[in-house]
């Protein structure tokens, strides 16, 4: 929940116009506790202090009682066709599938699409990449499934604290031979 003298706006992605209870927008915040800018860094400081409000990049939500949720980073948000997809939404959706035990999401290029999901999943023995882009499909829009692919890890890079390290992921990515992708 908000801490006192604090307010708070959820924001559409694509227009900015402010958005209602349980909508899943961009986090925006404003109060004596907000930063006053970015040390000598005019051109930050405009990008994320707008019209008094800060503009967190953290992709999330309030409900009906007033708790906020941060669901996903809006750079981390997969683009594809203009439509964007939260990677956290694909992620919680294959933790659901029998013998996933940890997931990592991404978005590779595409010459047509811009990006593409691309799903990396640790799994226990006897789950094929067909049965994990078949459950997604089945249960999310085009622009979601898993048109980059399913590759499956030993285990996902994360840091000390716990985050999934989707740069490592995507640089792993880039470094293979995508010249035909790309």
């Amino acid at each position: 929940q908000l801490v006192p003298n604090t307010s708070m706006k959820v924001v559409d992605l694509v227009s900015d116009e402010e958005m209602g209870s349980g909508d899943v927008g961009e986090l925006c915040f404003r109060g004596p506790q907000v930063m006053p800018g970015y040390f000598k860094n005019p051109a930050a400081t405009a990008d994320t202090l707008i019209d008094g409000w800060c503009h967190t990049g953290d992709i999330g939500y309030y409900d009906k009682d007033g708790r906020v949720f941060i669901v996903d980073r809006k750079k981390e948000l997969i683009k594809v066709k203009g439509l964007q997809v939260a990677p956290a939404e694909l992620e919680n959706l294959i933790r659901t599938i029998e013998g996933v035990t940890d997931v990592a999401v991404i978005g590779v290029p595409d010459p047509r699409a811009g990006e593409v999901p691309r799903a990396y999943v640790v799994r226990e023995e006897g789950l094929t990449e067909e049965q994990v882009k078949e459950f997604v499909s089945s249960a999310l829009s085009p622009h979601k499934h898993l048109a980059g692919g399913v590759e499956f890890l030993g285990q996902i890079p994360k840091s000390a604290a716990g985050k999934i390290l989707r740069k490592d992921l995507k640089a792993a990515y880039l470094s293979e031979d995508r010249k035909s992708v790309v």
